[in-house]
């Protein structure tokens, strides 16, 4: 496993979120061991989405790099869109599981904050920003029909259409607890007909009373169980070609760590999926 660092928010460097991935790391690398860590970085313009596209080409290289090194890639990100430049890594189709308490479905026409990163999974699905992406190496939009998004809960309006609206599958913290993750995640993964997956995992998809991971966390979300175990069940059933942790702001972290020991976990998990696979082939 390869950890790949991208410690910006909104295009700055160790700015809010964006301090979140070196936090990671270390408490990854003093409860689990030693790792492969790799940093982007780029020189910083005062135009965000200029800033950030550079980020998300650098990004693009990096997967590429790791996956062709026979490691797996876990980007540890600020912002959601780093999405973008992890997918353009992978260089082929990919379906992709995104958790997240936000659906990042907006577009430039709905969203009322001009926050990009809250037009990244609309972006990853080619509804928006296609002459940006298209300078991204590799980038190629993946299918809706290919996207689960799991524990959204806090919807612009005109995102919510625009969601469901689309061929996204969308599955709620009420359903995983009254049916299950075998059930409520199993049944709708029949859905994504690729074989290899991205998984995306905005931090503040758990409840707030679990972890309080940002500014943008919520009531109404996972249990840090329910996350872990929502991993597993994709490792065995999708090859997880790649995964990201991502939105983990340490100025909101707990005296007991509760966000960065959930991240810890996430990464613990996908290890062990990535040895149990190696070892059945």
């Amino acid at each position: 496993m390869r950890l790949i660092q991208v410690p910006y928010d909104s295009g700055r460097k160790n700015f809010r979120m964006g301090n979140g991935p070196s936090h990671v790391v270390r408490h990854a690398l003093t409860s689990l061991g030693e790792f492969q860590v790799e940093t982007i970085e780029v020189e910083e313009l005062a135009f965000e989405q200029g800033t950030t596209l550079r980020i998300l080409s650098s990004l693009s290289h990096a997967v590429s790099a790791s996956i062709s090194g026979g490691e797996f890639p876990l980007v540890l990100a600020g912002n959601c869109v780093s999405s973008l430049g992890t997918l353009a890594g992978l260089g082929q189709r990919t379906g992709v599981v995104w958790l997240d308490a936000h659906g990042d479905f907006n577009t430039p026409e709905t969203t009322t904050s001009g926050f990009f990163d809250g037009m990244a999974l609309a972006t990853a699905t080619g509804r928006c920003w296609k002459n940006l992406t298209a300078t991204i190496p590799g980038f190629r939009a993946v299918s809706e029909d290919d996207v689960i998004l799991i524990g959204a809960r806090d919807l612009d309006p005109d995102e919510r259409k625009l969601l469901d609206h689309s061929a996204v599958t969308q599955i709620g913290t009420a359903a995983i607890r009254q049916r299950g993750v075998k059930d409520a995640v199993g049944t709708m993964l029949t859905r994504v007909k690729t074989d290899q997956i991205y998984l995306h995992i905005d931090l503040d998809v758990l409840d707030i009373g679990e972890a309080r991971v940002n500014l943008f966390s919520s009531t109404g979300g996972l249990r840090v169980s329910e996350l872990i175990e929502i991993v597993s069940f994709l490792a065995e059933h999708k090859v997880i070609a790649a995964a990201a942790i991502t939105a983990y702001d340490p100025s909101y972290e707990a005296a007991d760590n509760r966000a960065v020991r959930a991240a810890v976990l996430v990464i613990k998990e996908l290890g062990e999926a990535q040895l149990r696979r190696a070892g059945a082939e």
